[in-house]
């Protein structure tokens, strides 16, 4: 038995390009025009499943996916950091900021740890190994970020070196405790052709000024 697992991160929206933590919003121009020029460059799936957002749902519809909201894969609660950029985080609580990005236990904004989101996505991972058959998820860049740090079986503090650009897709194909992954290519792009985006760079950069 063998499954497939598709892992698609969602298209841009203002929160994104600022670095802000808000799923809410929903995609901008842009990033509506890009999921919809992708739609139909999906393979087939079993299953559809999606992130319980906004911009995750707008994403799996511009792509022409019927896809069931899946709790598991929530994007990771920032409690009252929620709404805020990471800039503006940093200047007003640059010690928790900082606490936050080197052990993955912190959970100082009053939500969820890093450590607590690895810890769900892979229960999600396990159960979604014993299925077989193709599973497409449209899902926070967070859970990629999990679930790559759980299929690499690699520390958590490795969370915060993965980047995931906007629209693309990850693969595993395997069974639950043995992957295999094909890192993320650009949707309707050669497969195995890697896009840095312009927001992601800048969410990097300033990740590493506070880690500084």
């Amino acid at each position: 038995m063998t499954s497939r697992v598709t892992l698609i991160s969602p298209a841009t929206t203002p929160s994104l390009r600022r670095a802000r933590f808000d799923d809410g919003d929903s995609l901008d121009a842009d990033g509506a025009a890009r999921a919809g020029a992708a739609a139909g460059c999906l393979p087939t799936a079993g299953r559809s499943l999606v992130s319980p957002s906004a911009r995750c749902r707008e994403t799996a519809t511009a792509l022409g996916l019927t896809a069931s909201e899946e709790t598991a894969l929530a994007g990771l609660d920032v409690g009252r950091w929620r709404g805020r950029t990471l800039e503006e985080v940093s200047t007003a609580e640059p010690e928790a900021v900082a606490h936050w990005l080197t052990d993955p236990s912190a959970a100082p904004h009053g939500g969820e740890s890093v450590r607590d989101l690895c810890e769900r996505t892979a229960r999600w991972l396990e159960t979604c190994g014993r299925a077989d058959g193709r599973t497409v998820c449209v899902v926070e860049p967070e859970v990629v970020r999990a679930v790559l740090v759980n299929v690499l079986h690699a520390p958590e503090i490795a969370f915060w070196r993965l980047d995931v650009p906007p629209l693309t897709a990850t693969e595993l194909t395997g069974r639950s405790g043995r992957w295999n992954l094909r890192l993320g290519h650009t949707l309707g792009d050669v497969p195995g052709r890697f896009a840095v985006s312009r927001e992601s760079r800048r969410r990097d950069a300033q990740i590493r000024r506070v880690e500084r």
